[in-house]
C-alpha cells in the first residue's frame, strides 16, 4: 500500500546539526515504510524550525487496505503460542540495546527533548519488553477458578485477542506512548493498525523495523500516519478495539464513537497534576523532585506536575530553592547527555506556553524563575518557569499548559492541600512529599497514580501495576495484567459433572432448595470462596 517516496525523502545534507548515525538512517528512506497514497506531510525540526518533508499521507482507502491485511495476519499471529509471541519481545529488548544511541537520536530529532529525557523512553521500553516477555505466557494460559458447586463444577477462564486494535498515539513520548504502548496488544495475539503522530513517525518506523527483525510478522503492525481529521473515522470504523492517548476533548469524541459500537476502549487523556509538599517533607528531596516532575521533556509529559501545594511553614524556603534550581537548568539543542532541558516540540506548544504565562502575569501572578522564550538556542525554546500568586482568573490555574510551567501555592494544612489537589476535573498523576504521612495522604487523592517522595517515575515504572487516570483523565490502563487483558475477550467456561444444579432424581424442588441452602451455609461457615 505504500508509495515510493525515494525522490522526496528528508534532505539529510540540510541537517547539519544531527549525528552521522541519524543522517545515515535518514538516507535509508524510512518514510517509505509508513507512506500512503496522499499528499506529502511537512513539519518542523524542533531544534531548528526547518520545515522538512515527511511521509505521504495515508487516506481512508489506505487504511481500509491496512485493516484487510492486518486481519488476515492476525489469525496466524493469534494461533502462535504465547511463548512464541513473548520471545519476540525478549529479542526486541536485546535489539533495543544494540540500537539505543540511534533511537535516542531519533527521539530527540522528532521531539526536541533533552537526551536524558529521551532515555526515559528507552528505559520504559526495556521495562515493558522484559515484563510482558517474561509474564505474558503464564498470564495467557487458561486459569482455573472455583466452580459453582465444589468438585462438581469445573470452571476455567480463557482469553482470546480482540482481533485488530487501532492505536492513535501522540507526539510527546513517541516511543513510550507510541511504539512501546502497543506491545501488550501484540503479545496478547492482536494485530495493530497504528496511527503515530505525524511529527514523530520515525520512532514508530524504527521500532517496527526492529520488531520485524526479531520475528514479528510485518503485516501484524500496520503504520498509517496522517491527519486525524482525515484518517480518524476510517481508523475507528475498522477496529475491534481502540487505544488513544491525547487530549481530553479528543478522547471524549472517540469514547462516544466507540460506545456506539461497544468497542473495547483504552484512553489516557489530559492532566493537571498536583504535588503536595507536607510540613514534614525533606526539602532538598522535594525541590529535586519538583524540578524533574515539572521540567522533564520541557513539561510536555502527561504526568508532569503543574500545581505544587506547599505547607506554609516551608513555602518561602521551598520557593527560593526551587526557583534557584530551575534557573540553574541548562538548556541546549545537543545530541548528547548533559543538558537539563530541551526544546518545546513546535510552534503550537510555544504559543500555548507563552499565552498561559502572559495571561497569568496579567492576572497578577509573579514569575520567580523563567517566563520567556530563548530564541538564541532555537525557535521553540522556553525557559522553565515558576509562578506564584496565581489567581483563579489565570487560564493555567485549572487548564493543562503542557509545557515547562508550574504554579506554587501555600497551604495551611494537609487537609487543605488534599482538598485543593482534588479540586480538578483531572486525575492522572499526583505526588506527595512527606517523611511520615505520604501513603496516608496518597490514599485520599483522586488520581489514578500517586507517587510518594517521587514525582512520577515510581508509579509509572512499577510495570506490574496498572497505569491510568480517573475522572477526565481517561479510562482503562496500560501496564500490568490490566494492560494485557484490556486487549482481550474473556470467556468463562464451566463444566458440570455427575449431577445438574437443579432438582433431579430423589430431590424434588423443595428438597433441592433445602439441600442447597444447607450446603451454602456450610460453605459460609468454612469461609469457602
Amino acid at each position: 500500500m505504500h508509495t515510493d517516496v525515494t525522490s522526496t525523502t528528508t534532505p539529510s545534507d540540510e541537517l547539519t546539526h544531527v549525528t552521522d548515525r541519524l543522517r545515515e538512517f535518514l538516507d535509508t528512506n524510512p518514510y517509505a515504510e509508513a507512506s500512503g497514497s496522499g499528499d506529502r506531510m511537512v513539519s518542523p525540526d524542533p531544534f531548528t524550525g526547518l520545515e522538512l518533508p515527511r511521509f505521504a499521507k495515508n487516506t481512508p482507502a489506505d487504511i481500509e487496505k491496512a485493516y484487510a491485511t492486518a486481519r488476515i495476519a492476525a489469525d496466524a499471529w493469534a494461533a502462535r503460542s504465547p511463548e512464541h509471541r513473548a520471545r519476540v519481545l525478549l529479542r526486541l529488548h536485546s535489539a533495543l540495546r544494540r540500537h539505543e544511541d540511534l533511537l535516542l537520536d531519533i527521539i530527540q530529532y522528532e521531539t526536541g527533548k533533552a537526551r536524558i529525557h529521551a532515555y526515559d523512553e528507552i528505559l520504559d521500553t526495556y521495562n515493558v519488553c522484559r515484563h510482558y516477555g517474561v509474564t505474558a505466557p503464564a498470564r495467557l494460559r487458561p486459569e482455573r477458578r472455583r466452580g459453582a458447586v465444589p468438585v462438581l463444577t469445573r470452571t476455567e477462564v480463557t482469553r482470546t485477542p480482540l482481533g485488530v486494535v487501532g492505536f492513535i498515539t501522540p507526539w510527546n513520548y513517541p516511543l513510550t506512548l507510541g511504539a512501546t504502548d502497543l506491545l501488550a496488544a501484540l503479545v496478547a495475539g492482536n494485530a495493530v493498525v497504528h496511527k503515530p503522530d505525524s511529527q514523530t513517525t520515525l520512532t514508530a518506523i524504527i521500532m517496527r523495523r526492529l520488531a520485524i527483525a526479531c520475528g514479528l510478522p510485518a503485516e501484524v503492525w500496520q503504520l498509517v500516519p496522517g491527519p486525524s481529521s482525515e484518517v480518524g473515522p476510517a481508523l475507528m470504523s475498522g477496529a475491534d478495539g481502540i487505544s488513544f492517548t491525547g487530549s481530553t476533548a479528543a478522547g471524549r469524541s472517540i469514547a462516544a464513537e466507540a460506545a456506539s459500537r461497544l468497542l473495547p476502549t483504552a484512553l489516557e487523556l489530559g492532566g493537571k497534576n498536583p504535588m503536595l509538599i507536607l510540613s514534614d517533607a525533606d526539602l532538598p528531596s522535594a525541590v529535586d523532585g519538583a524540578v524533574r516532575g515539572c521540567f522533564s521533556s520541557a513539561g510536555q509529559l502527561c504526568l508532569s506536575i503543574e500545581r505544587i501545594y506547599v505547607h506554609e511553614d516551608l513555602y518561602p524556603e521551598f520557593c527560593a530553592h526551587f526557583a534557584e534550581a530551575t534557573r540553574n537548568l541548562e538548556l541546549s539543542p545537543d545530541y548528547s547527555y548533559g543538558p537539563g532541558m530541551g526544546s518545546l516540540a513546535g510552534p503550537k506548544q510555544l504559543a500555548r506556553v507563552s499565552e498561559h504565562v502572559e495571561q497569568a502575569r496579567a492576572s497578577g501572578a509573579q514569575v520567580i524563575a523563567g517566563g520567556s522564550p530563548v530564541p538564541k538556542l532555537g525557535p521553540y525554546f522556553y525557559l522553565p518557569t515558576v509562578l506564584t500568586d496565581v489567581t483563579e482568573e489565570a487560564e493555567l490555574f485549572a487548564e493543562e499548559t503542557f509545557g515547562p510551567v508550574v504554579a506554587v501555592y501555600p497551604v495551611a494544612s494537609d487537609a487543605e492541600a488534599i482538598k485543593r489537589a482534588n479540586a480538578s476535573e483531572y486525575g492522572l498523576n499526583a505526588s506527595v512529599y512527606s517523611q511520615s504521612r505520604g501513603r496516608e495522604t496518597a490514599r485520599q487523592l483522586e488520581s489514578g497514580m500517586v507517587n510518594v517522595n517521587e514525582a512520577y517515575v515510581a508509579a509509572w515504572g512499577s510495570i506490574d501495576s496498572p497505569a491510568g487516570g480517573v475522572k477526565a483523565s481517561g479510562m482503562g490502563h496500560r501496564h500490568g495484567v490490566e494492560g494485557l487483558y484490556q486487549f482481550m475477550h474473556t470467556h468463562n467456561i464451566a463444566e458440570q459433572n455427575l449431577v445438574p444444579i437443579a432438582p433431579f432424581g430423589p430431590l424434588d424442588q423443595s428438597r433441592f432448595a433445602r439441600t442447597l441452602t444447607t450446603a451454602f451455609e456450610v460453605m459460609r461457615a468454612l469461609r469457602m470462596k
